[in-house]
């Protein structure tokens, strides 16, 4: 074969190469564009709570894209949205089961992703699936341990199952206190987790009055442990302050009258430095009239009379600076209008 030939060969061949190329190309670009069209159409629609449309949007993308791990992701959201926990029906069922698929694929897509890991954990947690729900949110805190919002996300988790009978070996409240703990050892000069824990401990159910004045003390410490951090909030002054008033008030067999004394002389002292800090802070004025028509005038029946008055003298306090609040409030937003 003449160099002449050879030449016109191997550019005849070249060209049929970059022929089919860009035909197979110019195929993958448009299945590209069209996947790109459904997941922008899925999208809105997901927007709009129109789920059942967005499931057809997110499986035509995936149809065009079968790599998209996010369309996998909210199509098994959407699936999750329509689901209702508990409803034994076999639709109900299968929109659960058609959820994890998604997400599980969109896991095994991306198993670093951390939107992915908690919308898989959530919806185990829908189906009261405690094993696999707990895998998930522990592996987000093990990627993103500098996250406080995880602490919270997997306490709540833990509160939810703590009254199941068959969870009850699980030691969940061990574990509740150790996902607040965990979240106090990342950042121990932020209130906000003794704060949390704080309120955990001041809610949390009490077979007896041992056990209520244990849950209540171990909130004092916390709040305690805030008032060091900020000692002239109004606010922490006030949680401290109530936190006494209701320790004195829900516990008054457990506790001698010399403690409910000195307990209720404590929750006055924070009471009234919130006042004295912040005069404008409504509620420890209402409470400084539940201290004294709920606790000093048991305590003290011979100065009842007083107790009383001091109790409406403060509750019109809180009415006053309550009212300013309010119009404080409706100015700043006639103020962002007009700016």
């Amino acid at each position: 074969m003449s160099d002449k030939r050879t030449l016109r060969f191997f550019v005849g061949a070249l060209a049929l190469i970059v022929i089919v190329a860009f035909t197979g190309c110019e195929k993958l670009n448009i299945k590209k564009l069209s996947a790109n069209y459904h997941f922008n159409k899925a999208n809105q629609l997901f927007k709009d709570n129109k789920f059942s449309k967005a499931i057809a949007e997110y499986k035509a993308t995936i149809d065009n894209n079968p790599d998209l791990k996010d369309a996998y992701r909210l199509m098994g959201e959407s699936y999750k949205s329509l689901y209702v926990p508990a409803k034994e029906s076999p639709e109900n069922k299968e929109k659960a089961t058609e959820a994890l698929k998604a997400l599980q694929k969109a896991y095994d897509l991306d198993a670093n992703n951390r939107d992915v890991i908690y919308s898989l954990g959530d919806m185990y947690d829908k189906l009261r699936d405690f094993d696999n729900a707990e895998k998930m949110y522990l592996r987000i805190i093990d990627l993103d341990p500098g996250n406080m919002n995880n602490y919270y996300v997997i306490a709540e988790f833990y509160k939810r199952y703590a009254g199941d009978k068959d969870k009850a070996n699980l030691g969940l409240k061990d574990k509740v206190e150790g996902m607040y703990l965990r979240r106090i050892e990342t950042d121990p000069e932020n209130v906000q987790g003794y704060a949390y824990m704080a309120d955990y401990f001041d809610k949390l159910p009490a077979a007896d009055g041992k056990t209520l004045a244990a849950n209540l003390n171990d909130a004092y410490e916390m709040h305690l442990r805030r008032l060091t951090l900020k000692p002239n909030s109004a606010e922490v002054l006030y949680t401290v302050g109530v936190n006494r008033v209701e320790t004195a008030r829900r516990l008054p067999d457990y506790f001698s009258e010399a403690e409910r004394g000195r307990i209720a002389a404590d929750a006055e002292k924070y009471l009234l430095k919130a006042v004295e800090i912040d005069p404008n802070f409504p509620e420890p004025y209402a409470y400084m009239g539940i201290l004294y028509l709920n606790v000093n005038v048991k305590l003290y029946p011979e100065k009842e009379s007083r107790f009383r008055d001091e109790a409406t003298r403060y509750g019109e306090k809180f009415q006053e600076a309550r009212k300013r609040a309010m119009n404080r409030l409706k100015l700043e937003k006639e103020l962002k209008k007009t700016g």
